[in-house]
């Protein structure tokens, strides 16, 4: 191990599916859940636990969604992805009987991921995520961030909106983990001007933008290279919020819209199905290859591309590093986030590069530290004032406020306008919780979930998220009628709240 430390990197995965508890199965619902659950979430909570009990400390900052917790957590979400659990296995059992000699090949190896992941699930997660979760923060292996409750773009929404939906995300986390997080994940890297201050009312310390979000907010007299802005943290604006940005150079190494590790040929080809058993029997090959001329996968070589890959991220973090302690006299910062479903869920050997990763860096003389450590020990650079910005194509807001979603940004802004009106009418002396706001309030915030825009945008089961958007808003605008003819509700209510059930401590009082 080197003596000497370089610098710090910062890995930060953030963890996020919308609410698809009983909104279909197949091919996006809940199915989407259990495969990022049985892929990424089980596999690379355990390797935390494993780097834990090796007295391995402040690894990585893992930001989990309210929305994801509370799936997570869930009884009937618990329930069905134990029956997944048990039908994995099964299908995977069934390609040793297959006259295809890949499928039976790949059996023996699918059915003890499959066992492993069941056994997993059996003794430490039958009661939710969050014990595991909690227990990761408790010794000081990760650093859990915090977020508003259904993953708004929060640069689109109401100030009362955006606090609220940020309060029950924080209450949420508080009420999982124990504690209150004192950084935010900001949905999509989003920002506008002036969201530090709604941070700060909430007690979040520090946040993430995108780089470019960064850079384009940087002093002039920052640094001679425009990218190197990003290897320090800044306090934005006249508040005392610490933001880090996301380096893309060293960030897109693992996974960009066009190349990445996970595109090389020895990796499981994500794309490719065995209709009959729904497993994916195929490595990559090539970008070009047509999935029916794929090759076989195989597990060794992929595990042989993991540390070749490992290898080669390390040396680039490494030389960023030294090119920022070269420009500034003193160590820098390297911050990359990653969606968590990134490593198992969408790339296969993604929990192993993640493994690998965390044991070369500090032989390469790399620090690894969560942001509230790196906010802690290293020199925050000065003040900055930020742009509008994503993460999004374009680093704007476009996948969000195009006139391609222009259907859901209006749909959202009729919603908070209404929830808005009716929360205003609210007693100021009113003693009791009103179910029937409260429910109002659930169906209003899975209405602004970033996720409809997001998927509308990409083309990525658009359908569905429309669907998904303008079903909330109905449910919203049914449930809005009653209660403004002051009708009883408490049917409907009960109705709704069976499906979207979503954050049982939420109190519509609290928008007053």
């Amino acid at each position: 191990m080197s003596e000497r430390r370089i610098g710090t990197c910062c890995i930060v995965l953030h963890s996020h599916l919308p609410w698809l508890a009983h909104h279909g199965a197949w091919p996006v619902g809940e199915e989407w859940l259990h495969q990022a659950w049985s892929a990424s979430y089980l596999p690379v909570v355990e390797m935390l636990a494993r780097l834990g009990a090796e007295d391995r400390r402040d690894l990585l900052t893992l930001g989990v969604t309210p929305v994801v917790a509370a799936q997570l957590d869930d009884p009937y979400c618990l329930r069905e992805f134990h029956t997944w659990l048990g039908f994995w296995q099964t299908r995977a059992a069934g390609l040793a009987t297959r006259r295809e000699p890949h499928l039976r090949a790949l059996a023996a190896y699918e059915h003890n991921n499959a066992s492993h992941a069941l056994d997993v699930f059996e003794a430490k997660w039958r009661h939710g995520a969050s014990p595991q979760l909690r227990s990761l923060a408790d010794a000081g292996v990760v650093e859990l961030l915090g977020g508003p409750a259904t993953h708004p773009f929060l640069p689109l929404l109401d100030e009362r909106v955006a606090h609220a939906q940020l309060g029950i995300g924080l209450e949420d986390a508080a009420r999982r983990f124990g504690r209150r997080p004192g950084g935010i994940w900001a949905p999509e890297c989003g920002y506008r001007p002036g969201l530090e201050g709604l941070y700060a009312d909430a007690g979040a310390r520090h946040f993430v933008v995108d780089g470019p979000t960064l850079v384009a907010g940087r002093p002039h007299r920052a640094h001679a290279h425009d990218n190197m802005a990003t290897g320090d943290a800044w306090t934005v604006g006249d508040s005392d919020v610490v933001v880090f940005g996301r380096d893309l150079d060293v960030t897109y190494r693992v996974w960009s819209p066009r190349r990445g590790y996970p595109g090389g040929r020895h990796y499981r080809d994500f794309h490719t199905f065995d209709h009959d058993s729904g497993i994916r029997p195929a490595r990559v090959t090539s970008t070009r290859t047509p999935p029916e001329e794929k090759a076989p996968y195989d597990p060794a070589a992929g595990r042989a591309a993991v540390r070749r890959d490992a290898v080669d991220f390390v040396t680039v973090v490494r030389q960023r590093l030294i090119e920022l302690a070269d420009a500034r006299g003193r160590p820098g910062v390297v911050v990359v986030a990653y969606d968590t479903e990134l490593f198992g869920h969408w790339w296969h050997e993604g929990p192993a590069f993640l493994e690998t990763v965390l044991d070369l860096l500090p032989e390469a003389g790399v620090g690894l530290s969560s942001l509230r450590t790196a906010v802690e020990r290293e020199t925050v650079a000065g003040r900055i004032d930020l742009p509008e910005g994503s993460w999004g194509a374009g680093k704007d807001w476009q996948v969000w406020a195009s006139e391609q979603v222009a259907d859901l940004t209006e749909l959202v802004a009729s919603v908070q306008e209404r929830l808005l009106q009716i929360v205003d009418k609210i007693e100021p002396a009113e003693p009791r919780r009103r179910h029937d706001l409260d429910q109002l309030m659930r169906e209003g915030f899975l209405t602004m979930s970033s996720d409809w825009a997001f998927m509308v945008t990409h083309d990525s089961a658009a359908p569905y998220a429309r669907q998904r958007a303008h079903e909330h808003a109905r449910r919203f605008h049914a449930l809005a009628d009653r209660i403004e003819a002051g009708r009883n509700a408490d049917r409907l209510t009960a109705e709704l709240r069976a499906v979207d059930g979503i954050f049982g401590h939420l109190d519509a009082r609290a928008m007053r």
